[in-house]
C-alpha cells in the first residue's frame, strides 16, 4: 500500500514546540496541542495496556493517552535531523491498526522509518527507529509530556540512560536501546526532554505508569523484550479481534472496512467500559484547551452512531457495552442525558439535546433489551421527552439541534424523539405496561403527525414546492422567523433561508416513509445550497470550520464577521446513502459508500470534514484539519455497507417503521 504523501515539513511542525536541548520553557506559555488531522491511531485491542498513541501527519507521534482515553500525558514524540523534511504514512497490515511512516531530508538525503506498536500486557509505547543517512548527520528524539492531561505541572529528570517525568500519580520513562548518546530535561513546567541516538537502528520505549518506577520497569521490560515480538502479539490482538466479526461485505473497500471496525474498538476506554470518544484529537482552538477538551468526551448521539456501527460490522458485544454506558453511567436522575460527559459520566458541557434522549432508546430496542432493568431505564427517558419543558416551549422542541448551537423544532431531532416513544411504547409492552406504551404512542402519533407543519415550508425563498429547514424557533416555517447562525456565521437570517439535509433522519428512522415527496424536493434544495461536489456541508452559512485562508477555527467568532467556513462532512454521504437504499436506489447508495470511502487517506483515516470549494482551494474531497479519525464518519461507513449487504436500512426500527409505513401527512399548522 503507497505512503501517504505529506507536504508540510517536520521542522514546521516542530515550531510550535517550546524551546529544546535544555533552554527552559516559559510555564505560563502553554503551547496547544499538535493538529487533529492524525494518520494513525495505536492502541492494542485488550484492556492490559492502557495507552493509545496518535501518529501525526507531520511525522512522530502526537497526543498520547493513559491512563485512560479522556487523558492525554503526552503532547508529542517527534524527530529532529536538520532542515525540511516531509513525511508519509502508511498502514502496514489491513488487519491491524499497525502504521509506518518515512521522514525524509531535502532531496532524500538521509531518512527515518518509524514503526509503532503498543505493548499488549503494558502501558508502554514502541518505536522502531531505522535511521539512513550520510556519516555526520544526528538524530534526535523530542519527547513533550502533558502528564495527568496537564500541559503545565511536568517535572523531569535524567536517571542514567532514562528520561523521567512525573506530574502527581502519573509518570513517564522514555528509554532506548542502544541507550541515548546525550540527553537533556528542560526546567519543570512545559517540560521537554531530548535524547540524541547512538546509532543507525534504535528501539525506544515510552512507557506510563503511577510513579517514574513503574513507568521505568515497563520501559525496560519493553526493550528486554523487543519490537518484533511485541508487535507480533499487538498484531495478533487485532487479527482476533477481527476474527470476531463479520466478513467485509463484497460491496466495502475491504481495508477501510477493517480498518473502521478497528477505529470504533480503539475509541472505547479500556476502565470505563462502553464509553466511547468522538476522536482522540483535539482539533483548532479545542488544542488549547487544559485539561483537554471536547473530542475526548462522551456524547450519547456519537455512542448511539459508534454502537451501530459495532452492530454493522458484528461486534454486539461492545454496542451491549455502549447501551449499558449509557443508561447506568451517563443517564441523570430525571431520565435525560448530559450534552456530554467525562468517561465516569461527569457532565461538561451543559446543554441538553433531545436526540440525544431519543435515541438511547433506540439503541435498546434495535439490542432486544427488553428485560426490566432496561425498561426502568428506557422509561425515565421517555417520560423525560413527553414531560420536558422550557420557558415556555414544550418537546419535541430543543434546547439544542444535533449540530448543538442551535434551539428549536429539528427534523432529525424530532424523527429521534418519535422513534424513541414508539420503540419505548414495545419495550413496555413488552413489560406488561400498556398504559405507558399507550401514553408514548398517543404522543409519538401527535407529533408525527404535526412535524412537517413544524418544519416544512412553502413560502421558502429556494423553491415553490415544500421543502424541510434546518429547523424552525416556532413551528411556524411559513414565517420569516429570525435567528443567528453562530460560528461568526450572519445574525438575523429568515429560517426559511437556513436548511440541512437532517431532516433524512425521518425516513431513516421510519417517521416518514422515504417515497414522501417532500423528501425529494428537500433533496433538490440541499444539493443547490449545500453541496460540494459529491460531498455536502452540514448547514447554511455553517462556521465551524477553519477560517477562510484555512487557518484554524478559533473563538470568540464576531457574528457576522463570516471568517471561518464549516467545510464538508463525508458521514453526511452515508446518511445520504442510507435514504436512498430506503427509497430503492441501490446503485446510488453504493455510489455514495464509495464518495465516503474517497474521504479516507492511503493510512485509511475517515475524517470529520474534507476541504471544498471555497479558499484556499486545497484539493477537493482530502481531509481537513477537522478531528480525523472521526469515529461518527467510521461508524457511517460501516452501517451503509451492512445496509447496502443486507438490501435494506438494518437501523431502521421496524416498530416505527410499521406504524408510519402506510402514512405520509400533508403540511398541517398544528
Amino acid at each position: 500500500m503507497a505512503y501517504r504523501r505529506i507536504g508540510r515539513g517536520l521542522a514546521a511542525a516542530l515550531l510550535a514546540l517550546p524551546p529544546l536541548a535544555g533552554v527552559s520553557a516559559d510555564p505560563g506559555d502553554t503551547p496547544q496541542y499538535l493538529p487533529a488531522d492524525k494518520t494513525g491511531l495505536v492502541t492494542s485491542a485488550g484492556t492490559g495496556s492502557k495507552v493509545w498513541a496518535t501518529v501525526q501527519k507531520s511525522g512522530g507521534l502526537g497526543e498520547i493517552f493513559y491512563p485512560d482515553l479522556g487523558t492525554p500525558s503526552a503532547r508529542a514524540l517527534s524527530f529532529v535531523v536538520s532542515g525540511p523534511s516531509s513525511a508519509e504514512t502508511r498502514l502496514t497490515d489491513e488487519r491491524s491498526l499497525s502504521f509506518a511512516q518515512r521522514l525524509s531530508g531535502p532531496s532524500g538525503k538521509w531518512q527515518i522509518l518509524l514503526r509503532y506498536a503498543t505493548d499488549p500486557n503494558r502501558s508502554t509505547v514502541l518505536v522502531d527507529v531505522e535511521f539512513r543517512a550520510p556519516k555526520g548527520y544526528q538524530l534526535q528524539v523530542v519527547y513533550d509530556p502533558a502528564l495527568g492531561n496537564s500541559r503545565g505541572g511536568d517535572t523531569g529528570s535524567v536517571q542514567g540512560d532514562a528520561l523521567l517525568a512525573v506530574d502527581g500519580d502519573v509518570a513517564s520513562a522514555l528509554v532506548a536501546s542502544p541507550g541515548f548518546r546525550s540527553t537533556s530535561s528542560s526546567a519543570p513546567g512545559d517540560l521537554v526532554q531530548t535524547g540524541r541516538l547512538s546509532g543507525r537502528h534504535t528501539t525506544l520505549a515510552l512507557a506510563f505508569g503511577p510513579s517514574t518506577g513503574a513507568a521505568l520497569a515497563g520501559a525496560r521490560a519493553g526493550l528486554r523484550r523487543g519490537f518484533d515480538p511485541i508487535a507480533r502479539d499487538y498484531a495478533a490482538g487485532w487479527h482476533h479481534y477481527l476474527d470476531g466479526l463479520r466478513r467485509p461485505p463484497s460491496v466495502a473497500d475491504r481495508t477501510l472496512w477493517r480498518v473502521s471496525a478497528m477505529i470504533l474498538a480503539a475509541s472505547e476506554d479500556k476502565t470505563h467500559r462502553g464509553a466511547y470518544v468522538a476522536a482522540p484529537a483535539s482539533p483548532w482552538a479545542f488544542g488549547r484547551d487544559d485539561p483537554s477538551g471536547p473530542y475526548h468526551l462522551v456524547w450519547a448521539r456519537d455512542l448511539y452512531q459508534i454502537a451501530t456501527g459495532l452492530l454493522a460490522a458484528g461486534d454486539r458485544a461492545g454496542a451491549e457495552r455502549a447501551l449499558d454506558y449509557l443508561f447506568t453511567v451517563q443517564q441523570k436522575p430525571d431520565g435525560s442525558f448530559p450534552q456530554n460527559s467525562r468517561l465516569d459520566g461527569t457532565p461538561v458541557w451543559g446543554g441538553l439535546q433531545l436526540d440525544e434522549v431519543g435515541l438511547p432508546i433506540v439503541l435498546a430496542y434495535q439490542l432486544g433489551r427488553t428485560d426490566a432493568a432496561t425498561w426502568a431505564h428506557v422509561r425515565r427517558a421517555a417520560d423525560f421527552l413527553i414531560g420536558f419543558e422550557q420557558d415556555g416551549n414544550r418537546a419535541p422542541w430543543s434546547p439544542q439541534d444535533r449540530w448543538e448551537n442551535q434551539s428549536g423544532y429539528s427534523p432529525a431531532t424530532i424523527a429521534a424523539e418519535i422513534a424513541g416513544l414508539v420503540c419505548a411504547a414495545s419495550i413496555a409492552e413488552a413489560n406488561g405496561d400498556a398504559a405507558a406504551a399507550a401514553r408514548y404512542l398517543a404522543v409519538a402519533d401527535r407529533w408525527q403527525a404535526a412535524v412537517k407543519g413544524w418544519t416544512v415550508t412553502t413560502t421558502g425563498p429556494y423553491s415553490a414546492k415544500p421543502y424541510f429547514l434546518r429547523l424552525t424557533k416556532d413551528g411556524k416555517p411559513d414565517q420569516g422567523t429570525t435567528y443567528d447562525i453562530g460560528d461568526s456565521g450572519p445574525s438575523g437570517v429568515d429560517q426559511r433561508r437556513v436548511v440541512d439535509p437532517g431532516f433524512l433522519e425521518l425516513a431513516r428512522l421510519g417517521v416518514l416513509p422515504a417515497a414522501d415527496p417532500v423528501f425529494g424536493d428537500s433533496l433538490r434544495v440541499v444539493d443547490a445550497q449545500l453541496a460540494a461536489g459529491p460531498f455536502w456541508h452540514r448547514a447554511s452559512f455553517d462556521g465551524y470550520g477553519e477560517k477562510a485562508d484555512g487557518s484554524q477555527w478559533d473563538y470568540p467568532l464576531p457574528a457576522d464577521s463570516l471568517i471561518t467556513r464549516g467545510r464538508a462532512w463525508p458521514l453526511l454521504n452515508g446518511e445520504r446513502g442510507e435514504y436512498l437504499l430506503g427509497a430503492g436506489s441501490a446503485r446510488a447508495a453504493r455510489a455514495q459508500l464509495a464518495v465516503l470511502a474517497s474521504a479516507a487517506g492511503p493510512s485509511r483515516m475517515l475524517p470529520e470534514q474534507v476541504w471544498d470549494q471555497y479558499p484556499p482551494y486545497r484539493p477537493l474531497g482530502t481531509p481537513s484539519t477537522s478531528a480525523t479519525p472521526l469515529a461518527w464518519t467510521h461508524a457511517q461507513y460501516l452501517r451503509l455497507a451492512g445496509d447496502l449487504a443486507a438490501g435494506r436500512v438494518v437501523e431502521r426500527p421496524a416498530a416505527v417503521a410499521d406504524r408510519y409505513s402506510q402514512t405520509s401527512p400533508s403540511p398541517s399548522r398544528s
